[in-house]
């Protein structure tokens, strides 16, 4: 059996970080925990990893060494100009949710994906 995983983030404001990725993950928006320090957002269908985001005093200074990447074109064999379509219109959901995509698009060797950063500021991709 593989072994689950959580990924955790270190942020400043951990409520916040959590209704982001809940939305941008299509997850379900857990109970307020009350507690300022932290929360966590889970998988509705519990197939997806579990989020954790908790308060660090530090500002996020340098690049992730590890980032998401958000699949918003299927399982593959999507023609490339309905994968690009699919693609920004789902960076323009994220954007409208408070993401930013000022690290622009690529494409290269047939696949097209946008770099992007949540409102802390940690980069993800989304392809």
């Amino acid at each position: 059996m593989a072994m689950r995983i959580q990924v955790t983030f270190d942020c400043a404001n951990p409520g916040k970080q959590a209704q982001f990725w809940a939305k941008a993950l299509r997850y379900g928006l857990p109970d307020p925990s009350g507690d300022d320090d932290w929360a966590a957002i889970q998988d509705p269908d519990r197939a997806g990893p579990r989020f954790y985001f908790q308060r660090v005093p530090e500002a996020k200074i340098a690049k992730n060494r590890m980032h998401l990447d958000l699949n918003a074109s299927g399982e593959g064999g999507v023609p490339l100009d309905e994968a690009k379509v699919l693609v920004l219109a789902e960076v323009e959901r994220l954007k409208a949710l408070g993401a930013d995509d000022r690290r622009g698009a690529l494409e290269e060797d047939g696949e097209f994906w946008v770099r992007m950063n949540d409102p802390e500021g940690n980069e993800f991709c989304v392809e």
